[in-house]
């Protein structure tokens, strides 16, 4: 398998891309293919730069057996465009906002479209509460499997129960 590398984009890098960037990492650990995957997050804003996820995100992987704490915001950069064969955002926003900045030619997708295939957004549950937090795990979790098995992997854990990787 060639190697693939993953870029997982909110406008933070706070709540939403480091869950998805810890869920689909912990995916890809349990398949033992961490060697195949080169996988990321980053925000189309700068405002968090060098900050832990929000404690919300942490506490929501932790709570599925995902550690994100480690992790720590950015903002998107002009080499990640060519660094990365997919660029996965988290709405059409942030999706707006990378392609008006990207070279021609830069693999950038709507999550909801590549990994769910329903053209949803992810919200953003930085204003809300622990729910909003839980929902947006569910989908991004539904997601990463679906992804990896677009990506030719097949789930066990995947299959069936989407509301923990445990």
């Amino acid at each position: 398998m060639k190697r693939i590398s993953i870029l997982f984009v909110c406008m933070g890098n706070i709540c939403r891309s480091p869950l998805a960037e810890g869920i689909f990492g912990h995916l890809v650990a349990e398949a033992g293919l961490t060697g195949d995957f080169t996988i990321a997050s980053a925000g189309t804003g700068g405002w968090h730069d060098g900050d832990p996820p929000d404690r919300r995100s942490i506490a929501t992987a932790k709570n599925h057996g995902i550690d994100i704490s480690g992790q720590r915001a950015r903002r998107i950069q002009s080499r990640d465009f060519r660094d990365f064969d997919l660029i996965l955002a988290m709405d059409r926003d942030n999706l707006a906002a990378l392609k008006k900045s990207a070279p021609h030619g830069a693999n950038i997708h709507l999550f909801g479209d590549t990994a769910l295939g329903t053209g949803e957004d992810i919200p953003d549950p930085y204003y809300g509460g622990p729910d909003g937090f839980e929902l947006v795990y569910t989908r991004l979790l539904t997601g990463c499997c679906r992804l990896l098995e677009t990506l030719g992997v097949e789930r066990a854990s995947c299959s069936g129960n989407t509301s923990s990787v445990r």
